[in-house]
């Protein structure tokens, strides 16, 4: 169940929304459900003489005479809106179940506290199945105005203990985190516009997806525009510096046919201009993209950068920790985009499932994170991507977002954690259809017998207590292969060495831990031969890199073109 507080000034025409027949006649048998007076209130769905200015000159009864005590001013965002909308696949309740719902969320929020008679008045009117529009005038019989403070959060606990007690779908609570979702309005838009997604979710995506892969400001709002996103910024009167900023989405306009704008921090709270410049260098220093001797060095930096990340979840430190789930967030994105295949659909899916995961009430110490993020954006500008190299990076996304979802649920971030989750359910399948086939060629180029059992006796020897499982791993002839191709190492020592790391003990397939992780070793004298595991795919590389040109919640018909 799933509230959604907020405030305006025009109690008549919210009235006409909810008792009119909708956007798209979506509205089917309007009806008062509940009221602060079901006697008093006139229901303009149910009595043919009532009308909304009778229903609005009721409820706005308080608000006038506060009004004329203060000499004509009225109240400042004087009407509260909360619509209440029970989760897709749930029972539909009955009008007797909803105004319960009703009186007990204005309770709750403080606008109607039960046995208050000078309390504020409310209707609750429903015109669907699925949900309830809750408003009222927030001014009180004695003239003050009610303690509404953290009433969303207050809607959302009621809401919780309502799921339980009528058998409702519970839906995990927020932190005021979550980004703003599309209302409905929005939705209606895309859907006649024949888009998937909304102009807002839309635009939230590119906007991650640039931010990720930019150096600096100025790069950044150069992308956007080059895909066809409109950019207006705000300036500060006395320095002239950006002081926010709004975006567009091509062709999305409003009936006066003027671009409809978002600002940043609503698309997403970490994506105001405060909280980007916290993730960019110093603006004054031009960051080109640093010459690159091996291609394959972003991919390994990136993935001993990912390793380190999944350290530092075990750490006492929850700022470093976050600020190193915000650059992983990032990362996701890079790696997708730096990444061809099939299963680069769910790496951009699981990087758009992250993005509530990167967020959380605990302030994050970016600069923490410095070597991750800096590491991901090197696969921005990549040039080619190196094979298995690129699956061990993979393989080691899958664990740190695994990890991610354990830390968030410890810590009660029930919304990123469940969020995490589900971008490693993406990560998961991505990988075994990444991996898959290269597991297998590398089972079928397995050296001869005796080379294998050498191989065997250096397993024991170097991870005695694992053996066992290693050797008994579906995955251990590729791991022959890929010990016999990394020349230049000493196999006892590499399995030592890489047997200290993590996900060994855990691991269900400990053969395949260590194969990505010898993998990722570096040592160019066997890129070669591990390049050969794989089908290599290009990717041009450019000065500023832009995002994929179909990234996940895409509005295909404009995007296209302006690509």
């Amino acid at each position: 169940m799933v509230p959604d507080v907020s405030t305006g000034s025009n109690t008549r025409g919210l009235i006409a929304y909810l008792f009119g027949p909708g956007r798209r006649d979506e509205h089917t048998d309007p009806h008062i459900v509940a009221a602060w007076d079901m006697a008093g209130a006139p229901d303009p769905g149910r009595d043919p003489a009532a009308t909304y200015s009778q229903l609005a000159k009721r409820l706005d009864h308080h608000v006038d005479l506060r009004t004329r005590e203060l000499g004509g001013k009225k109240p400042p965002q004087h009407v509260w809106h909360c619509p209440v909308r029970t989760a897709p696949g749930d029972r539909y309740l009955t009008d007797a179940e909803w105004a319960e719902v009703a009186r007990r969320i204005v309770h709750a929020t403080g606008i109607a506290p039960e046995g208050d008679e000078k309390a504020c008045r409310w209707i609750a009117v429903r015109h669907a199945d699925d949900h309830i529009h809750l408003m009222a005038t927030t001014v009180r019989a004695d003239g003050r105005r009610p303690r509404t403070h953290r009433d969303g959060q207050r809607a959302q606990a009621e809401c919780r203990k309502i799921e339980v007690e009528f058998g409702l779908r519970r839906l995990k609570s927020g932190d005021l985190t979550a980004p703003r979702t599309p209302t409905g309005a929005e939705r209606a838009k895309a859907e006649r516009q024949g888009q998937t997604v909304t102009a807002r979710h839309w635009l939230r995506e590119q906007a991650y997806a640039v931010a990720a892969a930019v150096r600096n400001e100025a790069d950044y709002f150069t992308v956007l525009q080059s895909l066809g996103i409109k950019v207006k910024t705000r300036l500060g009167p006395e320095t002239g510096d950006v002081i926010g900023y709004s975006l567009a989405a091509p062709g999305d306009t409003n009936a006066a046919g003027e671009p409809v704008w978002y600002g940043g921090s609503k698309l997403a709270p970490d994506l105001s201009i405060n909280r980007l410049r916290e993730c960019l260098p110093d603006q004054d220093v031009v960051d080109r993209p640093r010459y690159v001797a091996d291609p394959a060095d972003p991919w390994r930096h990136t993935t001993t950068a990912v390793h380190t990340a999944r350290t530092v979840l075990d750490s006492d430190d929850d700022a470093v920790a976050q600020g190193h789930l915000t650059a992983f967030g990032d990362a996701l994105y890079n790696i997708a985009s730096a990444t061809t295949g099939p299963h680069r659909a769910e790496l951009r899916a699981a990087a758009t499932a992250f993005n509530r995961a990167r967020r959380s009430a605990t302030r994050a110490d970016h600069q923490a994170a410095t070597a991750l993020r800096k590491a991901a954006k090197e696969l921005a500008y990549a040039s080619n991507e190196p094979g298995g190299l690129a699956i061990a990076l993979l393989f080691a996304t899958v664990h740190l977002a695994r990890a991610a979802a354990k830390w968030h649920e410890q810590r009660g971030h029930a919304q990123q954690a469940a969020a995490a989750e589900e971008a490693f359910r993406h990560l998961q399948v991505g990988y075994q259809q990444a991996a898959t086939p290269v597991l297998a060629d590398l089972a079928r180029r397995a050296p001869r017998a005796a080379t294998a059992h050498r191989f065997e006796q250096d397993v024991r020897a170097a991870l005695p207590d694992h053996a066992d499982r290693i050797l008994a791993d579906p995955t251990w002839t590729a791991l022959t292969t890929t010990l016999a191709e990394t020349a230049g190492h000493n196999p006892r020592h590499l399995l030592a060495t890489v047997g200290t790391l993590r996900e060994l003990d855990s691991a269900e397939r400990p053969a395949e831990v260590l194969n990505w992780r010898i993998t990722a070793q570096p040592n160019r004298r066997t890129q070669a031969a591990r390049r050969r595991s794989t089908v290599s795919g290009t990717s041009s590389m450019s000065a500023t890199p832009i995002p994929p040109a179909t990234p996940v919640g895409t509005r295909p018909e404009e995007h296209s073109r302006h690509r």
